[in-house]
C-alpha cells in the first residue's frame, strides 16, 4: 500500500458497506440538509491581521478540504493537536495513545471571514458534533470532535455557539464537542496535506468527504472559493 492510497484509520469496509454507513440518517433533529443558524455570539475584527483556529473534527482530510474553499482563509493545515507526545508520526498518533487528535490549523483575515462564520460552516457540514468516541467510519480518541481556541474570545464564542445549537435541539443528541485551550500544533506528514484536492476519487474521500464540499458550497454560497487555498501552493491540483 502506498502513502496515497492510506485511508484515515478506517474500518476495513467495502464500498457498499460504506456508503451505507454514510446514508445513515442524520443527526440533525430540523432541516438536515439546509445550514445551522449564526453564531448570535461572534468575534469582532480588532484591526489588520490574520488569526488562528484550531478544529477537530475526524480525518483530517475532510476538515483540511473544506476550509481550504472557504472565503477569507490564507491556509489549511493538517496536523496533531491535544495530545502529550511532541512531534508525533501518522502511524503513532494513529494507535490512539498519544492523546492527539487529527487537527486542522485554519488562518483566516476575520475581516473576510469571522471565527464564528467558521464555526458555523464546521458544524454545518464538516462532522457530525453528536458522535462519541468516533467520527463516521473512524474510531478512536484521535478522530474526537474538539475545538482548540485561541484565547478567551474565541472560547466565549465557542462555548457559547454550542450551547446556543444544544437549546434550539437542532441535533437529536447534545453536541459532543469538547472546548479546550490551544497547545502546541503539529504539522501532518506531507503526503497528507491536501490529500482531499489531490484525490477526489480515492473510495473514502469520494464517499465521505465530497459530499462536505458540496453542502459547502450550496450553503454558503458568499463564502465559497473555487480554487483552493493549498498548502502546497506549487503543486497545483
Amino acid at each position: 500500500m502506498t502513502r496515497n492510497s492510506l485511508r484515515c484509520r478506517s474500518l476495513a469496509i467495502g464500498m457498499t458497506a460504506a456508503a451505507a454507513m454514510f446514508s445513515l440518517p442524520s443527526a440533525r433533529a430540523e432541516n438536515p440538509n439546509g445550514a445551522l443558524p449564526p453564531p448570535a455570539l461572534d468575534v469582532a475584527p480588532s484591526g489588520p491581521g490574520l488569526q488562528t483556529a484550531i478544529f477537530s473534527g475526524g480525518c483530517f482530510w475532510g476538515v483540511q478540504g473544506v476550509f481550504e474553499h472557504v472565503k477569507g482563509v490564507t491556509q489549511a493545515l493538517s496536523g496533531y493537536a491535544g495530545g502529550h507526545v511532541v512531534n508525533p508520526s501518522y502511524e503513532l498518533v494513529s494507535t490512539g495513545t498519544t492523546g492527539n487528535a487529527e487537527s486542522v490549523r485554519v488562518t483566516f483575515d476575520p475581516r473576510q471571514v469571522t471565527y464564528g462564520k467558521l464555526l458555523q460552516i464546521f458544524f454545518s457540514v464538516a462532522l457530525d458534533p453528536t458522535e462519541v468516541g468516533h467520527q463516521g467510519p473512524d474510531w478512536g480518541s484521535q478522530y474526537r470532535s474538539e475545538l482548540f481556541v485561541e484565547g478567551s474570545e474565541q472560547e466565549r464564542v465557542a462555548r457559547a455557539y454550542i450551547a446556543q445549537l444544544d437549546a434550539a435541539h437542532v441535533f437529536a443528541r447534545p453536541i459532543a464537542t469538547r472546548v479546550d485551550p490551544a497547545g502546541p500544533f503539529y504539522p501532518a506528514e506531507t503526503y497528507h496535506q491536501d490529500f482531499l484536492v489531490h484525490n477526489p476519487d480515492n473510495p473514502y474521500i469520494a464517499i465521505n468527504d465530497m459530499p462536505k464540499i458540496e453542502a459547502l458550497q450550496r450553503l454558503f454560497p458568499a463564502d465559497w472559493q473555487a480554487e483552493p487555498v493549498l498548502v502546497d501552493k506549487g503543486s497545483g491540483s
